[in-house]
């Protein structure tokens, strides 16, 4: 399987393109970060997180996107901006009919870490380990973006069948 994973952000959104299935090794295929001026207005700044974003989609083809699922933060701007950046995603995939998942930080963490307390610092090593990189990704964002891909990859499909088993059942 062939995942998008994005680490939204305005002024630095996350991407990384990882290939690989539950229980292989998984490797990267991109590691980047998408970033746009701050003094700019907010849709010529969501217009370069989709262009980023759909340059992406057409360059590796992935079969699914992972996004980081936005909650509460105490910055209500900083968490709009967020959610608006995340959209963009979902807009793309939407748009070409592809699957998206949403996973939390805790889900995340706990993924490529075995815990979901787990900081960026460990994050950002378990994705260098799980990957064999020969440096570490920067900036965090990256890393995120790594980690979010990753967690698809290893625990999409599970959750998945879980959620069919569940509509089945009703």
């Amino acid at each position: 399987m062939r995942v998008l994973g994005i680490d939204p952000g305005l002024t630095r959104c996350g991407t990384a393109i990882v290939e690989g299935a539950p229980g292989r090794q998984v490797r990267a295929l991109h590691i980047g970060v998408l970033r746009t001026a701050t003094d700019l207005p907010i849709e010529q700044r969501l217009a370069q997180v989709s262009a980023g974003l759909q340059a992406l989609v057409e360059e590796f083809e992935p079969e699914a996107l992972a996004i980081e699922r936005v909650f509460s933060q105490h910055n209500v701007r900083s968490a709009m901006g967020t959610a608006q950046a995340a959209a963009m995603g979902l807009l793309i995939a939407g748009q070409r009919g592809l699957p998206v998942a949403l996973h939390t930080p805790t889900e995340v963490k706990a993924a490529v870490t075995g815990s979901g307390r787990a900081d960026k610092a460990q994050v950002t090593s378990m994705v260098t380990r799980i990957l064999r990189l020969e440096a570490a990704p920067r900036p965090a964002d990256a890393a995120d973006a790594l980690a979010i891909a990753i967690c698809q990859i290893w625990r999409g499909g599970a959750q998945q069948k879980i959620a069919r088993a569940l509509a089945a059942a009703r």
